[in-house]
């Protein structure tokens, strides 16, 4: 076991980096590189087979023996931090704290990554969500349907953002995620003969008419603008939950959760 290095001041390259990859897309981009924080979410990236590059703990919350405990499944070995109160203060974003913060190496997420888990894959693909709360609570959503994958059309935010991390409680280590522009992930899509349901306001119909049990993927798109014109010309149907209130739409993980779980229903799972 490596010696474990500690940490008192604020203006140590360690902390100075993780500030500016808790803070920055372009440097998350740019490194290869993010942050991530609390017990769950650690355990959930290694079990994912994300590489650490270090973690930091706060012995008066954490103990030496539980960071190592953790670390016994992981890929490499990461430089173990002990790391003050002061500057676990600084560093960690989250109201309530567990101790352990880590500077974790991305994934790419390449469309031809993909494997499914069968013949008949259920796949939710989000068109340019912003909000990470969406983003998070979409994750989250195909997390607990156990779908093949989450694909992101025309990415307009930052996935390994740590409000998205936070928001999907670790479900971006638990799905199987992949980007691209819209024209990409149709091509990809209809080449794995995957049939397309947009969800749509116009010309839709009910979405419990429909069968998801063959290779199915459930579009959707932000609240404001909803889908581009290019997902409405190539489903194979537009589908619509519809409202019995005031108000036409609900919020974009509300709507696809709803799908989802009656495609699930249809599948018998």
């Amino acid at each position: 076991m490596d010696e474990i290095k500690q940490i008192s001041s604020l203006q140590n390259p360690w902390v100075k980096k993780t500030l500016l990859l808790k803070e920055k897309s372009r440097e998350r981009r740019k490194e290869g590189l993010f942050v991530l924080e609390g017990r769950r979410e650690l355990q959930l990236a290694l079990e994912g087979g994300f590489e650490l590059q270090a973690l930091f703990f706060h012995e008066d919350i954490i103990s030496e023996e539980e960071v190592y405990r953790f670390l016994e499944g992981a890929k490499t070995a990461p430089t173990v931090i002990s790391i003050t109160k002061e500057v676990y203060q600084k560093i960690a974003y989250r109201e309530t704290t567990e101790g352990v913060l880590a500077i974790a190496k991305s994934k790419e997420q390449n469309l031809d990554a993909l494997r499914f888990k069968s013949d008949t894959p259920l796949v939710l693909v989000a068109e340019a969500p912003e909000k990470p709360g969406n983003i998070g609570a979409l994750l989250r959503t195909a997390d607990a349907a156990n779908l093949d994958a989450v694909i992101i059309a025309n990415p307009r935010g930052d996935l390994y953002n740590p409000n998205v991390i936070r928001s999907s409680v670790g479900c971006i280590f638990t799905n199987q995620i992949a980007t691209g522009t819209t024209a990409e992930v149709i091509t990809f899509l209809k080449g794995k003969n995957i049939d397309l349901y947009s969800a749509a306001l116009s010309a839709s119909t009910p979405y419990t008419k429909m069968d998801f049990t063959d290779a199915s993927a459930i579009i959707v798109g932000t609240e404001a603008a909803g889908l581009t014109d290019e997902w409405l010309r190539h489903s194979k149907a537009n589908i619509v939950i519809p409202m019995r209130g005031e108000i036409d739409s609900m919020n974009v993980s509300v709507s696809a959760a709803i799908i989802i779980f009656e495609a699930l229903r249809q599948r018998g799972l």
